[in-house]
């Protein structure tokens, strides 16, 4: 029996999560608050491998994940606002689609800043300098101010991997040759 959700309803239950606290927060001129509560919960999720299983794993009773995640929105000072959201998830046992809940949260703020989050992948850490200077290209391009999202992937070799909503511009040499190489198969 499997008893794990599809993706869809994670993301169901995430998105309507994201319209409350993000619409609770707007109402009360706290999505600055917001913002730094996102990238807070977005770092714990990234480092914690500890805060990972606390979320997904189902060892975990309620009263253990409620009192575990109030301590912690303490200890991240976090806004009462998603305190108060996080606490809910974990009496009703949903805090696994937090990731998802931190994705719509981000792109609702992004929304209403009028921005966009440009995923961007390099061989090797870009400068701020650099950032920069890339977000002011893709800017002229898309047209709205573009927040990067940096990545590091030596196996690139050189280059970058650019993705702005569905569109992805790839000029690595890992692709490059990659090319190469069906070109090649192609003539042979």
């Amino acid at each position: 029996m499997d008893v794990s959700e599809p993706v869809s309803i994670s993301t169901g239950i995430a998105g309507r999560y994201a319209t409350a606290v993000f619409e609770l927060a707007k109402e009360g001129k706290k999505l600055k608050a917001l913002e730094t509560d996102v990238d807070t919960l977005d770092a714990a999720l990234t480092e914690s491998a500890d805060f990972r299983d606390l979320i997904s794993s189902p060892l975990y009773s309620r009263d253990q994940q409620a009192g575990a995640i109030a301590a912690l929105s303490k200890q991240m000072k976090l806004s009462p606002v998603v305190a108060n959201t996080l606490n809910l998830m974990a009496s009703k046992r949903r805090l696994f689609v937090l990731p998802q809940l931190v994705s719509g949260l981000r792109a609702l703020i992004a929304d209403e800043k009028g921005e966009v989050t440009a995923d961007v992948t390099a061989a090797k850490a870009l400068t701020k300098a650099q950032q920069d200077k890339l977000a002011k290209t893709l800017k002229a391009s898309v047209g709205k101010d573009v927040k990067i999202k940096m990545a590091v992937d030596e196996s690139l070799i050189g280059g970058l991997v650019v993705k702005v909503g569905s569109k992805m511009i790839d000029t690595s040499i890992r692709s490059k040759l990659a090319s190469l190489q069906n070109s090649m198969k192609e003539v042979g």
